[in-house]
């Protein structure tokens, strides 16, 4: 056997410090023990033998935490003449110590090397392969637990700084370890002040596989998921389904930095007595007030959901007065709304945020019209004219693929008759 001095408080040292728990660590430093042991073979390859990836495969460690020490053992099959040493055991050999022993059998057996044998750079290669095996583990390990959390929201807690990165610790419940988690500057919010031990609600976008380096965790702050989660935490209609949230479109962060984060978001409900918009604001806006604290001031507009497109358009332009809504191509779901000129830049918005939003939320194409400068007859002219123009071209490319399958359908009836008259003037009868 070979000493290991500590083994006890390295596995424990281990498990504790990487929140692994202990057969995963002990389970690492056998297959390290493994490596290690294939590297003192190598080296003390003499007879310049070929070992392939699956050499040793026969090969196993067997730790012994209480005597602080491992063993090598291999399985071996029993023959009568050996080719293979590192495979095979002569019968003759094995009869000494098991007389019952029969050809064909496998019997296991201790190859530990010396104690000064199995050198430095077996050494170094256990504890390389030891450092890859933990990480694998951790990464196992924080993939398992957080598979099924992906698209909830977690509490986090800002760790450091990396690059335009927040690294922050995240568990996945009570008395569970923390693990690392990473927040991209795409996922940050403008408001938000990213300072050491700083907690935020954070959205857990995705658990990454593989064996990247860094975080496997990517959390949000930007994800539309995490004001209906602070929505639905906030507001008991919502969890008990008497409200729901139909549509969400947030800008976290908007292309000009004179423009501030804004949501808008539309709800509905099957209850004739309640009022969606109402139960989602609150009593003097105290429900609204705590996810707009949250999301560090952030514009939010609650909207009631409508199955008429014209009403629900008109809902989604919000806090704008809309006088009318025209759905010019429901087809290509574009429509044109018409405002009175002192709501014209109130319904666009500060650099377009909020007919933007407005089409995010609905699906459909707005442009926004003075009401006053509004020509019907020329835009109704113009989109029949388009309308026509769209009707020709899907006539022509319907009667281009109708020629095409024609003239396929031809050559195949062509081939049919052909081959049917070869079949008829070959002859049936071999010559004698």
């Amino acid at each position: 056997m070979v000493s290991l001095p500590g083994l006890q408080e390295l596995i424990d040292s281990i498990s504790r410090d990487r929140n692994l728990p202990k057969h995963a660590v002990q389970a690492a430093l056998r297959e390290a023990l493994l490596k290690g042991y294939e590297r003192y073979r190598r080296a003390q390859n003499l007879d310049k033998r070929t070992f392939d990836e699956e050499y040793f495969d026969n090969f196993e460690v067997e730790l012994d935490v209480d005597d602080e020490g491992f063993r090598v053992l291999s399985t071996k099959t029993i023959v009568e003449e050996v080719n293979d040493p590192d495979h095979q055991i002569a019968l003759r050999e094995v009869q000494e110590f098991e007389a019952e022993a029969q050809l064909g059998s496998e019997v296991i057996l201790d190859v530990t090397p010396e104690q000064r044998d199995f050198g430095r750079m077996a050494a170094m290669q256990t504890k390389q392969v030891l450092a890859q095996k933990l990480r694998d583990q951790q990464r196992q390990m924080i993939q398992e637990e957080f598979q099924d959390l992906e698209s909830t929201v977690l509490q986090a807690r800002v760790l450091r700084f990396e690059r335009q990165s927040v690294i922050m610790a995240v568990n996945s419940g009570f008395g569970q370890p923390e693990v690392e988690a990473e927040l991209p500057k795409r996922e940050q919010l403008p408001n938000d002040n990213y300072r050491a031990n700083a907690t935020f609600k954070v959205y857990l976008k995705k658990v990454s596989q593989g064996q990247q380096r860094g975080p496997q965790l990517l959390v949000s702050r930007a994800d539309a998921g995490l004001v209906v989660y602070l929505f639905a935490n906030e507001v008991p209609e919502i969890e008990d389904e008497v409200v729901r949230i139909v549509a969400v479109a947030r800008e976290a962060n908007p292309p000009s930095r004179y423009v501030g984060p804004r949501t808008k978001i539309a709800v509905d409900t099957l209850e004739r007595d309640v009022d969606p918009v109402g139960a989602c604001i609150g009593a003097r806006g105290s429900r609204i007030q705590v996810v707009v604290n949250e999301l560090r001031g952030e514009k939010i507009d609650v909207i009631r959901w409508s199955p008429d497109p014209a009403t629900y358009i008109a809902n989604a332009l919000s806090p704008a007065r809309v006088d009318e809504v025209r759905l010019m191509n429901p087809d290509n779901r574009q429509t044109h709304v018409l405002v009175a000129e002192d709501q014209l830049s109130l319904a666009i918005g500060k650099e377009g945020q909020n007919v933007r939003l407005a089409a995010r939320l609905t699906g459909w194409k707005i442009d926004i019209k003075d009401r006053e400068k509004y020509d019907r007859a020329a835009e109704d002219t113009k989109f029949a004219e388009l309308a026509a123009q769209y009707q020709a071209q899907a006539e022509a490319e319907a009667a281009e693929a109708a020629a095409a399958d024609a003239e396929a359908e031809s050559d195949y009836e062509d081939y049919e008759e052909d081959y049917e008259t070869e079949q008829e003037t070959e002859p049936t009868d071999l010559p004698v």
